[in-house]
């Protein structure tokens, strides 16, 4: 399961998306909150040859909160010169502040009629430099190389809140449309 946040710039709407729950028994088709909280998950798997990771041919399941918010990317914003990103609990600063903590890969896909596509036009920009917030909860990235039109692929597996903890997920995907107009640093 993916959850996912937009943002409009210069009148296009784009955004990130991040996983949020894995290992269920099942490709997801659907998803709802309960008015309890519980988040239901369910789906299938078909003949279609779809990747599925869960190996039961249907499967309904309740994912319970435990009440404790773990160590994760709350939202990524694109910037004039690179991105903002906003976690849930404070990075460790030492670890955060080095630019080679952040690794980024962009690319593209065909649009055409046929169903899929590969990843194509693969770039590798440079995280010039990371500027930590005094309360540690937002780094700003500045990119050498942001590319209209092409997936962001961000991977933080290096990056540690303050108390040493690992991110629950480190991937996100930033598709960029468009790139705010302003100074570009």
């Amino acid at each position: 399961i993916l959850r996912a946040t937009t943002e409009e710039v210069n009148g296009v709407w784009q955004g990130a998306c991040y996983p949020f729950r894995e290992g269920l028994a099942t490709g997801i088709m659907n998803v709802e909150f309960t008015p309890q909280g519980q988040l239901i998950a369910g789906g299938f798997t078909t003949n279609r040859q779809w990747p599925v990771r869960g190996e039961s041919p249907f499967a309904i399941q309740r994912i319970d909160w435990t009440g404790e918010v773990p160590f994760e990317i709350r939202e990524i914003n694109i910037r004039p010169s690179g991105f903002r990103i906003s976690f849930t609990r404070p990075v460790d600063p030492g670890t955060a502040a080095k630019s080679a903590t952040y690794l980024l890969s962009t690319y593209t896909h065909i649009y055409a009629a046929g169903y899929g596509s590969p990843e194509v036009d693969q770039t590798t920009p440079q995280v010039v430099k990371a500027e930590v917030s005094a309360d540690g909860l937002e780094v700003n990235l500045t990119i050498d190389g942001i590319q209209e039109g092409h997936i962001h692929d961000f991977d933080l597996s290096a990056l540690r809140d303050r108390e040493g903890h690992r991110l629950l997920h480190a991937k996100a995907y930033y598709t960029v449309n468009e790139i705010p107009s302003g100074n570009r640093q």
